[in-house]
């Protein structure tokens, strides 16, 4: 909701807002002048003309139930976002099960840099644009495109990003194959233009019978039309690589972000922005300003030797690639600290859970934050904590997430030389915040 906040202010709307949960981003809208309640009550929405809500808003919500029965129009977040892309003639969407953040990003990074006076909606906060949330004057806007529940189908689009498609929200979806018909209907609403890995199978099935279109391939293989070369780890958070066009050098480029997952990343959002228009300066001026979006590989402080890391790895094949890159970077040991986020995503993906986060030295596991769900199923962090041997747990009750107690034991425990990571895309940076200042506490 941030950036449409952001966008719609600077448009000159007046908004209020509310939520359950007092936040940095919640501060940050108050800061615009944008008056935001505590708690979700039925008075909030007294003299609206248009009311949005996310959907992680349950049925039962009093605002929402209220909101409905108002009889002033409601919409889901992902429907008012729909209609700010049909102002535009230049719509360029970033989706994908794993990256989107990140790529979003980067396309808005080099775009702005190059001095586009685009518009932007990203998932995380970038520095360069001081959020998340971007309204610019031109034609041009970079917009995240989320499949849950099918919101990207809401998106007026022009170029489609597909960066992966992998199982998720598998209590919408229900399995792999509806996930990739999602996906195809997302590429069929393209107008313009499709960029798509063409390493990626699943993606390339849903790319099957779509035609009118331009399709661009990145990847890591040659037979793409983008694609890296001469890869060089040159310092921890600092690699260097050659991006590949139609098989001849077309720029340089360094990223100042962890892990070779980012390096495909950049070679996809090269492909983008130079669609619409950027150089290859542009690119290589671009993707050296990138420092890292928020809560993506994203570096707290480090106190006593020990660095702070949070990142929104919320799914088994991000947390994979996250602990993979960190285990790579020369620290003593690697601590994931992991909060599980909703009751069915954790079920039906426990194995796969178990097994990527028994990548670090170190295992700690938070209560399961529901989310938008409730624990219907019987599922609790005890069980995912008995699959990865030596981890520790501190589970009760949903909205008693015990960051306390868990960022008293991190800290007691932590060594000079870890790297201390918090992985979910809850609230879990709260307590990555708590761990530095304990550390902080303790040592200096």
């Amino acid at each position: 909701m941030y950036p449409l906040a952001q966008i719609l202010h600077s448009l000159g709307y007046y908004l209020t807002g509310s939520d359950n949960n007092d936040t940095e981003t919640l501060q940050a809208v108050r800061d615009m002048g944008i008056p935001v309640f505590l708690g979700q009550r039925a008075e909030n929405i007294e003299g609206a003309d248009l009311i949005v809500h996310t959907a992680a808003i349950l049925p039962d919500n009093p605002e929402l139930i209220a909101a409905k029965e108002s009889g002033v129009t409601v919409l889901e977040r992902s429907q008012l976002l729909g209609k700010i892309t049909e102002q535009f003639g230049n719509s360029i969407c970033v989706s994908g099960t794993h990256g989107k953040t990140t790529v979003t990003s980067m396309i808005t990074q080099i775009l702005v840099m190059k001095g586009d006076d685009i518009s932007a909606v990203i998932g995380g906060k970038l520095p360069l644009i001081h959020g998340s949330g971007r309204a610019g004057k031109s034609d041009t806007m970079v917009c995240e495109a989320c499949e849950f529940q099918d919101h990207f189908l809401n998106l007026s689009v022009d170029t489609a990003v597909i960066l992966n498609v992998d199982e998720d929200h598998l209590d919408y979806f229900k399995n792999l194959d509806n996930i990739i018909r999602s996906f195809r209907k997302f590429c069929e609403n393209a107008s313009k233009t499709v960029i798509i890995n063409g390493d990626d199978a699943n993606s390339m099935k849903a790319l099957e019978g779509i035609s009118g279109k331009e399709i661009i391939t990145f990847g890591w293989d040659s037979k793409n039309q983008w694609y890296p070369e001469n890869i060089r780890h040159t310092g921890r958070l600092l690699t260097e690589f050659t991006i590949m066009k139609d098989g001849t050098p077309f720029c340089e480029a360094a990223i100042h972000v962890p892990g070779e997952h980012n390096v495909l990343n950049a070679v996809a959002a090269a492909a983008a922005a130079v669609n619409a228009g950027a150089s290859a300066e542009d690119v290589r001026t671009g993707l050296d300003g990138f420092h890292g979006a928020g809560r993506r590989f994203e570096k707290y402080g480090e106190a006593g030797g020990i660095t702070v890391v949070d990142d929104y790895a919320h799914h088994p094949a991000e947390i994979e690639v996250t602990l993979n890159a960190a285990s790579k970077l020369g620290f003593d040991r690697v601590w994931a600290v992991h909060q599980p986020f909703t009751y069915s995503r954790t079920s039906l993906l426990l194995d796969d859970f178990a097994r990527v986060l028994s990548i670090a030295d170190k295992v700690v596991l938070t209560s399961i934050m529901g989310g938008r769900e409730k624990n219907t199923i019987g599922i609790h962090t005890k069980d995912l904590a008995e699959k990865i041997p030596d981890s520790i747990y501190f589970d009760r009750e949903e909205h008693d997430p015990n960051f306390e107690l868990c960022a008293q034991y991190v800290c007691d425990n932590a060594r000079p030389g870890d790297i201390i990571i918090t992985l979910g895309c809850g609230d879990v940076n709260k307590l990555s915040r708590r761990i530095l200042e304990l550390l902080e506490s303790k040592y200096n």
